[in-house]
């Protein structure tokens, strides 16, 4: 019995996207606003069915297949870039130039840690610091929505389908910050712990995937077509 749970938690990562994904099928009318969402969700479909192959198969005859772990570094990237997006094109943005600054601390960040202090293609552990600082600099473009929106929008922060995202979203970043804060010493200290925390990784993902289809089904202005 948890050998199977745990084989459908191990995979979530994949069959989670497609919880949004089917929704886009029935509902291919969506807001302007969340095609950089939609753009994230297809690529990460992409990107973490071929981390759970190289995961299932184990096999190591070339870079892109002796590890996933490069390929959790390029979700990360991905993730962020998708999603600072969004936040940067929102309708009646506020806070451009404390977004902006951000994607420039996040690209800072990138180069400097894999020129100086990490390989991107480690082939033992993903990047610590390029998923911790991706959680945190995500949480903070969550945190300048929810203030723009009570400040602005007169405390109708629940209605459409950004509050859904955004809030998602939320709990994706401010759960998964201290699982890959303290992921890798875990590992060092008790690997078997550590599988276990990543579950709960992967219940987060599983919300953050359900909060997204949820926003697909809120109507609001400005749609096109998928």
């Amino acid at each position: 019995m948890f050998s199977i749970a745990d084989k459908i938690l191990s995979w979530s990562e994949v069959w989670a996207l497609l919880l949004p994904l089917s929704i886009l099928i029935f509902h291919r009318t969506q807001p302007t606003s969340l095609k950089p969402v939609i753009v994230y969700l297809c690529l990460a479909l992409a990107i973490n069915l071929m981390i759970d192959i190289v995961m299932s198969m184990n096999v190591g005859t070339s870079v892109f297949t002796a590890s996933n772990n490069p390929y959790y570094n390029l979700h990360s990237i991905v993730r962020f870039t998708c999603f600072a997006v969004y936040f940067i094109k929102m309708p009646h943005q506020h806070y451009s130039k404390i977004k902006w600054f951000l994607v420039f601390v996040f690209i800072v960040f990138v180069i400097v840690n894999f020129i100086f202090f990490e390989n991107f293609f480690n082939y033992d552990y993903f990047s610590e610091g390029l998923l911790t600082t991706e959680s945190f600099l995500l949480l903070v473009f969550c945190m300048i929505y929810y203030l723009a929106e009570l400040r602005y929008e007169k405390g109708e922060v629940f209605k459409g389908p950004d509050f859904w995202i955004v809030t998602g979203l939320a709990v994706y970043v401010v759960v998964n910050f201290f699982v890959f804060l303290f992921y890798l010493p875990m590992i060092e200290e008790n690997r078997d712990l550590a599988i276990n925390i990543w579950n709960v990784h992967n219940i987060a993902f599983i919300i953050f995937c359900i909060f997204v289809a949820r926003a697909f089904y809120v109507p609001s202005r400005n749609k096109y077509t998928v």
